[in-house]
């Protein structure tokens, strides 16, 4: 009997056996799904964020930066041409380009041309004669023996006599060795004469480039803009040379800007430009090329690194921090740039950090997280 009832005990164990699992699968399920809840509501609450560096937004003086190339002491207001107003005989000649003199320092030794010396005679002799003239008529004026037009043509005669005698004095025609001078400090940049020349009225015997005083008025370099940078440049602004020689690189000196041209070059197609700048004392000696960095249009903005500045159709931008880690576009219109710095106005606040790094992965109100310790906070 208990043969004929084994298959039915081994099915109701079987069933009993499926039953188990299925509620032991159910309670599993749950479990796990009770487990999952609280990771998949973490998940939905976590905003995504950016890290950034940041920095502090500063109003303060920023100009726009010109560079410009050039040659020092060779601005027509810095230079002196050394001539005569006579025809003359160069002797001796007493400098040499390149080499410094004093005010007054000895350049030439000259002789006056022949003919020049003759007609100062004439003037002199002429003026003896007028005199003596004029003395006669004059006692013959008293007499009643000359008429009243005598004695004024014999006073003009003196007169005409006097002034040939000042004309040629005021020239420096004298008889004889005559000294050359330098009519002031400076540099001497061109000897035009050689011992023996026949020179003529006016010709140049020389050049002379300024001592390198910086006078604010009177340009000692000269330097070339593009046009459209000469607009910007007024005088008076500050400059700083700069040797181009690679052996001068630490050499600098400031000054300022003197004079702006108002026409273009035909040859440089540039502006010429002359700044004044105190080089006595200094290694920027006349021909010396140098590069010039001129401050131009300063004013006081918004200073801000150029990384921190984006641009797109609606124009430039940069982002602040707001309270609660949050990114704020922030308008802004480029006025001036200095190396790499921009000179901005807009609506900044001093108070919340710029953000400089990572800003090109933001959008309005995205949460940031501040990633340069000790940086601005």
């Amino acid at each position: 009997m208990s043969n004929r009832n084994f298959p039915l005990r081994t099915a109701a164990y079987a069933l009993c056996a499926v039953g188990a699992l299925a509620a032991g699968g159910a309670f599993l399920a749950v479990g796990t799904a009770h487990a999952d809840a609280p990771a998949s509501g973490a998940n939905a609450d976590a905003a995504p964020s950016v890290a950034v560096q940041t920095a502090k937004a500063m109003r303060e003086s920023v100009s726009q930066q010109i560079v410009a190339y050039g040659v020092v002491a060779t601005a027509g207001a810095n230079a002196a041409t050394v001539s005569l107003p006579y025809v003359a005989r160069v002797t001796r000649v007493l400098v040499q380009p390149g080499q410094r003199v004093a005010r007054g320092a000895a350049l030439f030794i000259v002789q006056a041309d022949p003919a020049a010396v003759v007609a100062l005679t004439q003037a002199q002799s002429s003026a003896t004669l007028a005199r003596g003239e004029l003395a006669r008529t004059q006692a013959l004026y008293r007499d009643n023996l000359a008429t009243q037009s005598q004695l004024a043509a014999a006073q003009k005669a003196l007169d005409d006599a006097n002034q040939a005698i000042a004309a040629q004095s005021a020239s420096g025609i004298a008889a004889g060795a005559k000294t050359v001078t330098a009519p002031a400090a400076g540099v001497v940049a061109q000897v035009s004469a050689a011992p023996g020349d026949q020179v003529q009225a006016g010709s140049a015997l020389a050049q002379l480039v300024g001592a390198n005083a910086g006078d604010a008025k009177t340009p000692n370099v000269s330097l070339g803009v593009e046009a459209a940078d000469a607009a910007l440049i007024h005088p008076g602004e500050r400059v700083v040379l700069h040797a181009l020689a690679a052996s001068q690189q630490s050499m600098q000196a400031p000054g300022q800007i003197a004079m702006v041209g108002a026409s273009v070059d035909a040859q440089s197609q540039l502006v010429d430009v002359g700044a004044s700048v105190p080089l006595a004392g200094t290694a920027f000696l006349p021909g010396t090329r140098v590069r010039a960095e001129i401050d131009a249009q300063p004013g006081t903005w918004w200073s801000v690194p150029r990384s921190a500045v984006l641009q797109d159709a609606h124009g430039s931008y940069v982002y602040q921090v707001v309270p609660g880690n949050k990114a704020h576009r922030v308008a802004v219109t480029v006025k001036v740039e200095h190396g790499d710095v921009y000179g901005v106005d807009g609506a900044l606040d001093a108070a919340r950090p710029l953000v400089v790094s990572g800003n090109y992965e933001l959008e309005e109100g995205m949460a940031v997280r501040l990633n340069n310790p000790g940086g601005a906070q």
